[in-house]
Order: C-alpha cells, then structure tokens, then sequence
C-alpha cells in the first residue's frame, strides 16, 4: 500500500507590498523636504537684494516710504509734448496754419477738388486724384505741381511731422503696371512725398501710406462716391491727444 506524500505549500504573503509602499512613502517624503529646505527664502538675504537692486534702479525697496515715480518720456524730436500747457496755442498754430493752406488751394476748394479740415490730430488736406494723377497711373501731372509746392513753401519751416496717404476706388485697377490697387495707391503716395522732398521738406518727416480701398469717405456704389473716393490725403499730425473732433475751416474772407 502506498504512502500519501504530504506536500507542503507555504502560505503566499499578501501584504509585502506594504514594505514597497512605505519605502516610496518614505522617499517621497525626503524629496519633499529637500525642496522646501531648497525653497525657503533667507529674510534677511531678500532684504540685502532687495536694497541693493532698488539702490541700482533709483528705486526704494518694497515697505519703504520712498517711492520715486518714474520720469516722463522725452518728446519725439520735431513734435510738441501732448501734455505741454500751451496746447490752446498750438491749436490755434495749427488752426491758422490750415486757413492759409486753404487760401492757397482755393480755386480747388470752390470747385469740390480738395477739403481741408482740422481735427486734434492735426491738419488734413484730401486732394482728389484726378487733380493729381491721370487714370490708373501714379505720375503727377503738370498741373499739380503748382499746388503741391506751395503746399511745400507753407510747411517747410513747420515742426510737424506728415503722413502721405493714397486711397483708391473699389474697382480693381487693370493693366501692366500695377498688380493691384494697393501697389497703385502706396506709389501715388510716394510720387507726393519725392516731390515734397523735391521741394524742401525733409524726408524724415514724412511717411507714405497705400490704403488702397480700405477707407472710404463715399458709397462705392455711384460714379461720384468712387470719384470722391480717389484721392490724396496729407496729414499735417499735432502733438495733441488724437480726439476724433473735427473743426471745419472756412476760407479767409479778407483774402480775393
């Protein structure tokens, strides 16, 4: 008769990995406390840069009573400061300057050809395009040029600064010169400033701007609106706060 072997089976340990648990505990923790000891901001070293940097950059530490205010940016060359107190003068330059401007255009201004306005952006002048260039091309024509520069005499001793801005219709421009209206526009704008430059008014205050169709001051729908539509703007810019309030400029009566 055979013996029944007794085979012994250990008992399978469930709760080891509690030991593997609590080693990742224990090292979890150690990190943690490595990073706060790491973190921990030295008052008094804080204190000694803080005084150093405030000392570097004319600058008081914060919970100090001093608290310099930083100085004011210096105007742009050529510009009034637009908190300069003589802004009621410079308004009244600016306003006498668009009332001669308009006397010297004002053969264009009966007829409809150019506007001039004032806002407290500055001077503008709209001429329209047909005064200045022929059909789809950016050459001045001899007649303007006459109107141009004494626009130049007038504000070549000026400190103000000018924007040269063309502006089309919405109809697109079709033929081999130019590939758009914004090319059409940008080069009628920069045909006036060469020959403002031409005439003595310094490049460097001067910007020429296409804007091509994008600002429109009539419907684009009617013959007029797109005529009106063409044109020229120079804009004499102020040192005043830029606030959309227009002044309408009247022709001086003293002048035949």
């Amino acid at each position: 008769m055979r013996r029944r072997r007794r085979i012994a089976y250990d008992h399978e340990n469930h709760d080891r990995w509690l030991i593997s648990y609590a080693d990742f505990i224990t090292l979890l923790f150690a990190f943690f406390v490595v990073m706060y000891a790491i973190s921990a901001v030295n008052e008094n070293k804080y204190r000694v840069l803080a005084s150093s940097l405030g000392d570097a950059f004319g600058k008081a530490p914060p919970g100090s009573e001093a608290q310099p205010s930083l100085p004011p940016l210096p105007p742009v060359p050529g510009q009034p400061s637009r908190t300069s107190p003589n802004v009621q003068e410079e308004q009244a330059h600016m306003t006498k300057m668009a009332s001669t401007l308009l006397d010297v255009m004002a053969p264009l201004v009966k007829e409809g050809k150019v506007r001039v306005t004032q806002s407290r952006r500055g001077v503008s002048i709209e001429i329209n395009a047909n005064v200045l260039f022929e059909p789809g091309r950016a050459e001045l024509q001899p007649g303007s040029l006459t109107v141009l520069r004494a626009v130049a005499d007038r504000l070549r001793n000026e400190p103000f600064n000018l924007e040269i801005t063309g502006h089309t219709d919405l109809l697109p421009i079709s033929n081999s010169v130019f590939a758009s209206n914004w090319e059409l526009s940008a080069v009628r704008a920069t045909s006036v400033v060469r020959l403002l430059a031409a005439n003595g008014i310094a490049s460097e205050r001067m910007l020429a701007i296409g804007r091509e169709a994008s600002k429109p001051i009539a419907p684009n729908n009617t013959p007029e609106g797109r005529a009106r539509n063409r044109r020229v703007e120079l804009m004499i810019l102020s040192g005043l706060p830029d606030v959309v309030e227009e002044i309408q400029v009247r022709p001086n009566p003293d002048r035949p």
